[in-house]
């Protein structure tokens, strides 16, 4: 009866969601604040009803409810809470659901939300956000509904995905789409202000915090996706430019552009054509990364294998959205006015333009990469790869443009500047970049470009601190640390997140460059040596789970001044026949030695087993500056001065009620 209940629910909140839109487009039309009001309460319905069917489901999950199809296909009886809990949106029907569901979220916060912007843009935008989540919703019911019944249920299900059932896959989804469809409402603000001819400072002031919430959450999702591919897939890397990583890297990388194009037309009343068309692509390479993942055209790890006519159906929710935003974009550009705020060649405005230009130019380089293959094979018949060479090739050097030159732009002035006054500002952190440098091509004579990386994180690091020294009054007050902590959040956000990217790029280049890896069969026991230490596979225990069996191994390893034990470990998932690696790791702030146990194999009639090791250096830097990141956007979202006292636009509201 539940499962029913959920079912009417989700119907339920299509046709509100609908009625959400005809009702806020219209009566941001006319500028009649009834239909503003209907409209309000249309919102909560579809929420709620989007709530109550993902509830429903997941009740159907923890009761392991077996006459359910999508129950049946993603979970077991004997699979763990939480993993029955992740499992109703670990699959492509639930994970449609929640996409929903934030979508109508979304849109239930912008309407109670105490921001000083005009009704009839809200009324619009309200319309807009209601007009995509009906879609959706529409989707679901009609092409992917999960609570369809068997007539007649089996005794037991085919369980999840072992691979998905992991702490970082579980909260993966929802923070993922929280960034994701976080960018449909900045979207359906961008075409509100089209249709309402106010794409101002005002609008952009509107816009900011939805933006950043968004690209927050998208940082954090894409950390946990990245950290789970590290530990769980057993191959010893992070990021492997997978097409489903890059379907959510490349409107990380668009929101990014957003965030600081906003800025400029906020402040300065520039670039405000510009800003609408980065928040219309920043959804649209959302709703392809939906498209990919879950249209069946690719295959990856990360993908739900899917019949791809159903992949149609969110194809044409993207031509719709893409192609209906960019039209409306072309009719209505003289509303646009981004002549007010002319700047100078040299100023922070030049600066956060040419970053836009190299943000967009980067992720055209990875749409390229991404969709060439598709291309490929429907044009040529034979499959076509474009692996990681290709995007380090290309991306690299134009992020490695941006990177050089942050440091000196944030100390541009805005409408003018001059280069030499800001730079002597920085020379110390210069000097200090280029020995840090120097000395890591001493110690790695033949890998020069991990100095000119260390080189560079160096420089962003010291070069974030700086500024913030130079904002909290170092050398204008002798009270330096008391000024910084009374800074506004939103330039402690800033620093961090600045900071974050230098940590990360040290990282990056670090474990690239010098990763070291080793495999080795070894029987209980023996002894290895590898990178000065002593490797000793002590013993194989078999093991029991909740849902799965195990082979786990003791292994001592011996430094030559202590020793620790790891216990990596092959598992097997009777009920999804799947067997799966689980790495074990020891870790500190250099690096991280990283263990995984592979298939065991007889040599002269002895039994030994595949073991790989790897030591990965600074390893956790990189998720240290994948942290640091989402925290400086959470740490601006607090900033009180980002989300109110924004200038009231038209359309008052006591004026229309009255």
């Amino acid at each position: 009866m539940i499962v029913e209940i959920g079912h009417f629910a989700l119907i339920l909140a299509m046709f509100a969601a609908l009625a959400q839109s005809c009702a806020g487009l219209i009566g941001g039309q006319r500028a009649d604040y009834r239909f503003y009001t209907f409209t309000k309460r249309a919102t909560d319905i579809t929420f709620v009803g989007a709530a109550i069917a993902l509830i429903a489901l997941i009740h159907a999950y923890l009761t392991s409810d077996f006459s359910v199809k999508n129950v049946v296909e993603n979970s077991h009886s004997l699979k763990p809470l939480i993993y029955k809990i992740a499992g109703s949106w670990g699959n492509h029907e639930g994970s449609m659901l929640l996409w929903a569901l934030v979508g109508a979220g979304f849109a239930t916060f912008l309407s109670h939300s105490k921001e000083e912007l005009a009704w009839t843009l809200k009324s619009r935008a309200l319309g807009v956000q209601g007009l995509i989540v009906a879609l959706v919703i529409a989707y679901v019911v009609f092409a992917s509904n999960p609570f369809v019944r068997l007539p007649n249920p089996p005794f037991q299900g085919n369980d999840l995905n072992p691979l998905l059932q992991d702490p970082a896959l579980a909260a993966h989804p929802p923070f993922l789409y929280l960034g994701y469809v976080g960018m449909s409402l900045v979207y359906s603000l961008a075409i509100a202000g089209l249709l309402d001819g106010k794409v101002d400072a005002v609008w952009a002031r509107i816009i900011r915090p939805w933006a950043l919430a968004s690209w927050m959450f998208l940082t954090i999702g894409i950390l946990l996706g990245a950290y789970w591919a590290y530990y769980e897939l057993g191959w010893g890397g992070w990021w492997f430019w997978d097409p489903v990583e890059n379907a959510s890297f490349m409107p990380w990388l668009l929101g990014t552009a957003l965030l600081h194009s906003a800025i400029v037309t906020e402040k300065r009343g520039a670039l405000a054509a510009w800003t609408v068309l980065l928040a219309i692509l920043a959804f649209s390479l959302s709703l392809l990364g939906t498209f990919l993942v879950r249209s069946g055209v690719l295959t990856s790890v990360h993908a739900f294998a899917l019949d791809p006519k159903r992949g149609v159906w969110i194809l044409l929710i993207l031509a719709l959205f893409t192609g209906g935003g960019l039209l409306l974009y072309g009719l209505r550009a003289s509303v646009m006015n981004s002549d007010k705020g002319m700047f100078a060649p040299v100023s922070r405005e030049t600066a956060l333009v040419l970053n836009n230009l190299f943000l967009v130019v980067a992720t055209l380089t990875i749409l390229v990469g991404t969709l060439y293959p598709l291309l490929g094979e429907a044009i040529y018949g034979r499959a076509i790869s474009v692996g990681a060479p290709y995007f380090n090739a290309v991306f690299t050097p134009l992020m490695s443009i941006i990177l050089v030159f942050l440091p000196l732009a944030s100390f541009f002035s805005w409408k003018r500047s001059k280069i030499t006054t800001h730079a002597k500002k920085l020379i110390p952190a210069l000097i200090i970049a280029i020995i840090g440098g120097l000395v890591v091509a001493f110690i790695a004579k033949n890998k020069p470009m991990s100095a000119v990386g260390v080189t560079l994180g160096v420089w962003l690091i010291l070069g974030a601190l700086s500024e913030f020294l130079q904002k909290a009054g170092l050398g204008k007050s002798n009270d330096v640390v008391k000024r910084a902590f009374a800074l506004r959040p939103m330039y402690w956000g800033m620093f961090i997140a600045h900071l974050g990217v230098g940590v990360f790029v040290i990282g990056a280049v670090v474990e690239t460059s010098f990763q070291k890896e080793q495999t080795f069969a070894i029987g209980i026991g023996e002894t290895v040596q590898f990178e000065g230490r002593k490797i000793t596979l002590d013993k194989i225990a078999s093991l029991e789970g909740p849902n799965f069996y195990s082979d786990a191994a003791q292994i001592s390893v011996n430094d030559g001044k202590k020793t620790i034990i790891l216990n990596p470990a092959r598992r097997y998932y009777p009920a999804a026949k799947m067997p799966t690696t689980e790495v074990d790791r020891k870790a500190n702030l250099f690096g991280e030695l990283y263990m995984a146990l592979g298939e065991p194999n007889s040599e002269s009639g002895a039994s030994k087993w595949v073991l790989r090791v790897y030591f990965n250096p600074f390893i956790g830097w990189i998720f240290g500056g994948y942290f640091l990141i989402a925290l400086g956007g959470f740490l601006s979202m607090a900033d009180r001065g980002l989300r109110v006292a924004a200038p009231k636009a038209s359309g008052d509201i006591a004026k229309a009620a009255s």
